[in-house]
């Protein structure tokens, strides 16, 4: 394993964690809470990131390095503008998905990001049960991005995401055989671990089989809290993680943001730290 560190998204700051005001702030606690790293949502910076000039852009990275954290990921892709969908019939839709896509792939590339973490559950729900079409068409989609990245060190990662979040791409397994069709090296693999704790085999034997091939993992309990904030055995994950040839980063993911951004970060990391041995 080669881990490059542990991160944070910056959205558990909240949802203008990317305003002038509060990114500096927000990067300043990452690093006193002990993170080398930080995942970016990009509606936290603007409702469209083809807004963020390349001034701004400077900016973002310039403040992050300055607190002594790398830029880790881009997630939370398509939360805005609103109604796109990777996978939709309608062919003008799916080209100013797959437009936007591609500003959100140059946006990774200004600010150091090498990976596009793709959940988004809404802009990917399944038209009239269409499975095998909404698969052709979001490995076309995926494809027109990576070609858009080529030569670039950014890999764009689907993330399996359960139900009744999500009813497409819904395991690891389904995850990387999308993968595998695309078979581009700007396309990559992730895993988030309260997604993976919906499947039966769990999290550590997930990680036993798709580990070596995974370039990010998000952190999170079953419970949408943060690590150690739940029954979810984060030792059993560093040591599955520890046995793979996983060359990444953990990046802590939360969707319940009490009590506050500080205790979260620092009880995330400690229980991290504890249950990969580093303390």
């Amino acid at each position: 394993m080669k881990l490059h560190g542990f991160s944070i998204c910056n959205e558990t700051w909240g949802p203008d964690a990317g305003s002038v005001d509060a990114w500096p702030r927000v990067c300043a606690d990452a690093q006193a809470a002990g993170y080398t790293g930080i995942e970016l949502a990009p509606f936290t910076f603007a409702a469209d990131c083809r807004e963020i000039t390349a001034e701004m852009r400077r900016w973002i990275a310039s403040v992050a390095t300055d607190h002594g954290l790398s830029i880790t990921a881009l997630h939370w892709l398509l939360v805005s503008p609103p109604g796109l969908h990777i996978h939709t019939s309608d062919t003008v839709l799916r080209e100013k998905t797959t437009s936007y896509l591609k500003a959100l792939a140059d946006l990774a590339v200004d600010v150091g990001a090498p990976v596009m973490v793709l959940g988004s559950p809404k802009a990917r729900t399944l038209e009239g049960g269409d499975l095998s079409g909404a698969i052709q068409r979001s490995q076309e989609t995926l494809l027109h991005v990576a070609t858009h990245l080529h030569g670039s060190a950014v890999r764009l990662c689907p993330e399996a995401l359960p139900g009744p979040e999500a009813d497409f791409l819904l395991t690891q397994q389904q995850a990387f055989s999308l993968v595998q069709a695309c078979a581009h090296p700007n396309i990559g693999m992730m895993l988030d671990v309260k997604s993976m704790c919906s499947e039966e085999i769990g999290p550590a034997g997930l990680i036993a089989e798709y580990g070596d091939v995974c370039c990010h993992l998000h952190a999170n309990d079953a419970n949408r809290r943060g690590p150690g904030d739940g029954t979810t055995d984060f030792k059993a994950i560093a040591a599955a993680l520890n046995a793979t040839d996983f060359d990444g980063w953990v990046s802590v993911e939360v969707f319940d943001y009490t009590p506050d951004a500080m205790t979260i970060a620092k009880n995330s990391i400690g229980h991290l730290r504890m249950c990969f041995g580093l303390d």
